[in-house]
């Protein structure tokens, strides 16, 4: 049999690739710029997954999509189409807790209804009396809505706790032995009163000469207490339509029942709080119609709940008799002029913070400041302060002292309240 020849057999057997041969083969096909393209597109492709991942966290998140993906045309349009709820209130609700629940509501100006639930309302949501969001074709109850007050009344519960504490009222030892009776003792120990059988005094009035102090405790008392505070002045009451302070009244001790315990405080209640007279012209009406809303919410038809009244004024004198009878205030609570050992605790509290030389005699200091209220006192610290600055000193002197109160005691003289008080009281 003839040999097969050599190429045929190379065919069938044919020699293995050396590593040389190997790499030779993997050149074909690249460029000069091929191994650097392929680097980016990698590149590209992982920073697109990236990307991706990132815009799928920010929608589950945030609920936006990519800017990609937006489609504003047929949003707005969306919108468009979409009906503004009107504001109604529900009366009164037929067959409650039951499958054909129906509810009265009252569409102001327009007629009243009685309607069903929308899809987007469970019948735990809607009570009796509240104000809900109804659709403008079947009157359907869309979404219910939180009550109706005044912002400007919203505004006046003091949120951040304010720093005065009990010891920095000085010498109202007796006063705030009283307040505290009234305030804390009935949140704090309510067993007492009931097996007693009295109810717990639920108003109080202080009253005095202007800078003794009545404020000042209504902060310690705010500072206190867990309780809601909310504090008015007398003069944010007094509106310019008629009808218009009353509400706001109202709506101030409806928002002070919806709290577990509430502290309303009223300071100068003297602008509104008046005793009613005729003027022949009418002008003070308001005002009066005002205050006979505050003597009703105190002491009228409805229970006035687990809310306590502090009242503040340096005119009691002017004050209505119906508004200052037990039962709205129970309490008169007297600031009077602080007396020798006050005065000396009060220096000692202005000065606590101060730079002050040692053995300053506080008691002499207070001597020399008879007749003079709390203000007058923490003028003085502040004026011997200014007599250190002006001589370029760090710390303030015993000088310093008496010259402030030769300035403040002796020079403020004619501007003090209190012997104006003194007459009127």
């Amino acid at each position: 049999m003839a040999p097969e020849p050599e190429d045929e057999m190379n065919e069938k057997n044919p020699k293995p690739l050396d590593e040389d041969d190997i790499a030779l083969l993997k050149t074909y096909g690249l460029g000069p710029y091929s191994a650097s393209i392929k680097k980016v597109e990698k590149e590209i492709k992982d920073m697109a997954k990236k990307v991706n991942d990132l815009c799928g966290i920010k929608e589950s998140d945030t609920g936006l999509a990519a800017p990609s993906q937006w489609d504003l045309v047929s949003d707005k349009q969306m919108m468009q189409e979409e009906q503004p709820l009107q504001v109604a209130r529900c009366t009164k609700i037929i067959n409650p807790n039951t499958e054909d629940a129906k509810y009265v509501i009252n569409v102001k100006q327009i007629a009243k209804f009685v309607v069903g639930l929308g899809d987007r309302v469970s019948p735990t949501d809607i009570e009796e009396g509240m104000r809900v969001g109804v659709d403008r074709n079947k009157y359907q109850i869309q979404i219910p809505l939180p009550p109706k007050i005044d912002p400007s009344v919203t505004m006046m519960t003091v949120e951040e706790k304010p720093d005065v504490t009990y010891n920095d009222v000085g010498g109202c030892k007796e006063q705030i032995e009283k307040m505290r009776e009234v305030v804390e003792l009935p949140m704090l120990h309510p067993e007492k009163f009931v097996k007693l059988g009295i109810d717990p005094p639920k108003g109080v009035l202080c009253y005095g000469p202007p800078g003794t102090g009545k404020t000042l405790l209504a902060r310690a008392v705010a500072n206190r207490t867990d309780a809601c505070f909310i504090r008015v002045i007398g003069s944010e009451l007094v509106q310019k339509y008629v009808g218009e302070g009353a509400r706001m009244v109202r709506e101030l001790f409806q928002m002070a029942r919806s709290k577990k315990a509430c502290i309303v405080f009223f300071d100068e209640v003297d602008a509104i709080g008046g005793a009613r007279f005729d003027d022949g012209v009418g002008g003070d009406n308001e005002v009066q119609r005002t205050m006979l809303e505050i003597v009703n919410q105190l002491d009228g038809f409805d229970a006035r709940g687990n809310i306590k009244v502090l009242m503040a004024t340096n005119r009691p004198d002017t004050l209505d008799p119906a508004l200052l009878r037990p039962g709205r205030l129970d309490r008169k609570v007297e600031f009077g002029l602080p007396d020798l050992e006050s005065r000396t605790q009060i220096f000692k509290i202005h000065t606590r913070t101060m730079n002050c030389e040692r053995d300053i005699r506080f008691e002499l200091l207070a001597r020399l400041c008879p007749n003079s209220t709390g203000a007058d006192i923490r003028s003085v610290c502040t004026e011997a302060g200014m007599f250190a600055i002006r001589a370029r000193r760090k710390t303030v002197t015993e000088k310093d002292f008496l010259d402030a109160v030769n300035k403040v005691i002796k020079g403020y003289q004619k501007f003090s309240a209190t012997p104006k008080y003194m007459v009127y009281n």
